[in-house]
C-alpha cells in the first residue's frame, strides 16, 4: 500500500489546520513533521507545542522527523506531545540503537533516517528493530530541494534486504518527490512519500495529494 506523508515544512503557517484537512481529504494518510535545530542542519522550525496544536486538527498518524542533535533528550517530549512516529539520523546518534528503542518505549514507532551520502550498510544492524527507514533523497534542512536520483539504488537495496532477511520495516523516501518523480521513488521499493512542496507550495492541497496518489499507485501497480 503506498502512502502520502504531505510534509507541513512547506505548508502556510498561517493556515497551518486548513492545509492539514485538505491534505487529508485528498487522501493523504501520515502528516510529515520536520523537527529541525539549526545545528544538525542550517534550519529552525517547530516544537512539541506545533505537535500538540497539529494534534487537535487531526487524527492521522504524526511522523516527526528529528534533524537535531541529541535526539535523546527531545523523544519524551514530543511523544507527550501527540507524535506516532519519530525518526533519527544515524548520523546524529552516538548510539542509535539505544535511541531507536527510547523511542519505542514511549510507544511511538521508530525509524532511522539516513543522508544522500550515508550508505545502507550503516544501518543494517538496527533494521531488526525499526519500524521504518526513511531515505533522504535531498541534502537535509530545507524544502522545495531538487532530487537526487543515485539514492534510488539505496531504495532497492533496502527492499531487497528486506525480502532477504523476512523483515516488515517500511521504506519511506523525503526530498524532491514530486509528479516528475514519484515513479521511480515507487517502482525502486518506497511505500511512504513525504511531500512538501508539491503539495502545498500552490494550488490545492487536495487536489495535489489526489495527483501525487494517482500517479504512486499507478506505478506500485507496474512494479507488482
Amino acid at each position: 500500500m503506498i502512502e502520502l506523508a504531505p510534509s507541513i515544512l512547506s505548508a502556510d503557517f498561517a493556515r497551518l489546520g486548513e492545509q492539514v484537512r485538505a491534505a487529508c481529504e485528498g487522501g493523504a494518510s501520515v502528516i510529515h513533521v520536520d523537527i529541525m535545530d539549526g545545528h544538525f542542519v542550517p534550519n529552525l522550525t517547530v516544537g512539541p507545542p506545533v505537535v500538540k496544536s497539529l494534534r487537535k486538527v487531526t487524527k492521522l498518524p504524526l511522523d516527526c522527523h528529528f534533524m537535531i542533535e541529541n535526539p535523546d533528550d527531545f523523544i519524551p517530549a514530543f511523544a507527550e506531545s501527540g507524535a506516532d512516529w519519530i525518526s533519527v539520523h544515524q548520523e546524529a546518534c552516538r548510539h542509535l540503537n539505544r535511541s531507536l528503542n527510547l523511542i519505542k518505549s514511549h510507544e511511538c514507532q521508530a525509524g532511522v533516517v539516513i543522508n544522500p551520502a550515508t550508505p545502507v550498510d550503516t544501518i543494517s544492524e538496527v533494521l531488526d528493530i525499526v519500524d521504518y527507514v526513511l531515505v533522504m533523497s535531498v541534502n537535509p534542512g530545507f524544502g522545495a530541494q531538487r532530487f537526487i536520483p543515485a539514492v534510488l539504488h539505496k531504495i532497492r537495496q533496502l527492499a531487497h534486504i528486506r525480502s532477504q532477511r523476512g523483515l516488515n520495516y517500511k521504506i519511506e523516501v523525503d526530498g524532491g518527490v514530486a509528479l516528475d518523480t514519484v515513479a521511480d521513488v515507487v517502482r525502486a521499493g518506497a511505500e511512504i512519500l513525504v511531500a512538501g512542496n508539491a503539495v502545498f507550495g500552490a494550488g490545492d492541497p487536495k487536489r495535489n495529494v489526489e495527483g501525487l496518489l494517482k500517479a504512486a499507485t499507478e506505478a506500485a501497480m507496474v512494479r507488482v
